[in-house]
């Protein structure tokens, strides 16, 4: 006769339960074992395959002429190719997007003018996407400070002189932008508060229709990157009246900063970051600012930066976290003070 086993009616359910936990304790931790082992892999092993440098900006940008060289030694320094990703369009904030919603493993990576990072979001109604919260800074890549030029015509020589001859003539004096909101035209207005003035904005379709409206004399200031008007100021065709940094610039070494003439404390960049997307590991940050440091350090890259009058600032994520942090609160309060919303 088969023999027969007698049980208490929970003997063998407490042992198949026992047993149920052990498998599962014993799957969860090969399966924790395995993705450390498959992180610290990962981390070590990258970059492994292509990185997609999406570039806010048109090719021959200053974002994109900039990053060209960059993009190149990066790629020679890990052993893998750097594909720049030009992306114009909605002032950054098509680029932008594109970060976002990519995956944070480090094969994504955003390169950003400031105004997509500190006025762009904060202009709009409905906010396209948070920096703060969707973005995962890397490095701040470089500083750039805009110049103002008058018209040869307008009876000034130094930021003072337009300060005073503001003052007498409100709303009587033309400055060109390449539109609403752009960083340009908060500059402007943050100095038309700094100095208690009210020049009247003139929102033009690019930088360069700005420019020609000025020396044409149809507007009577321009306020522009340096490049941008190097040529018309040698020519005497406009004149340069300051830098909108706190120091001067390498670029036009003799024309004061609107800080030390009359206004201490002014200061307006446009400035261009590195962001991964958010959730990006922190040694995959680590990586990608070790190799943009390394790469800046290259004479063909200095040298583009020195043809768009930018200085180079790899600094790494803590000090682009910092940077970017008063920036947005001065843009913000500005914003705020002029009123300024975009459809």
């Amino acid at each position: 006769m088969p023999s027969i086993v007698m049980c208490r009616g929970n003997e063998f359910d407490n042992g198949d339960v026992m047993n149920k936990r052990f498998l599962q304790s014993g799957a969860l931790a090969a399966a924790v074992i395995g993705l450390v082992l498959h992180g610290v892999t990962w981390s070590q092993s990258y970059p492994d395959r292509p990185i997609r440098l999406v570039v806010q900006g048109a090719a021959s940008s200053a974002p994109d002429i900039i990053m060209r060289p960059i993009a190149q030694r990066f790629s020679q320094s890990v052993g893998q190719p750097v594909i720049v990703d030009n992306r114009p369009g909605a002032a950054g904030v098509v680029a932008a997007q594109i970060a976002v919603s990519a995956r944070p493993d480090g094969y994504t990576v955003l390169v950003a003018a400031s105004g997509t990072i500190s006025i762009v979001p904060f202009l709009m109604k409905k906010q396209p996407y948070d920096p703060l919260e969707d973005l995962a800074p890397v490095t701040l890549v470089a500083i750039a400070p805009l110049i103002v030029t008058a018209h040869p015509s307008l009876p000034i020589t130094s930021v003072k002189d337009l300060i005073a001859l503001a003052r007498s003539s409100p709303k009587k004096i033309l400055f060109g932008t390449p539109g609403v909101g752009s960083i340009q035209h908060l500059t402007m207005e943050m100095f038309n508060h700094a100095a208690g003035v009210s020049l009247a904005h003139v929102p033009h379709k690019s930088g360069a229709a700005a420019v020609i409206d000025t020396v044409g004399g149809q507007i009577q200031l321009a306020i522009t990157a340096i490049p941008a008007v190097l040529t018309q100021i040698k020519a005497a065709r406009l004149r340069a009246l300051g830098v909108t940094s706190a120091k001067r610039s390498s670029a036009v070494p003799s024309v004061p900063t609107i800080a030390e003439s009359g206004l201490p404390g002014f200061e307006a960049v446009t400035w261009y970051g590195m962001y991964a997307p958010r959730n990006t590991a922190a040694k995959i940050v680590d990586k990608l600012y070790t190799e943009m440091r390394k790469a800046t350090e290259t004479a063909d890259v200095k040298s583009a930066a020195a043809q768009e009058g930018v200085e180079l600032e790899v600094k790494g994520p803590r000090a682009l976290a910092e940077f970017e942090r008063i920036d947005m609160a001065k843009w913000q309060r500005i914003i705020r003070e002029s009123n300024i919303v975009l459809e």
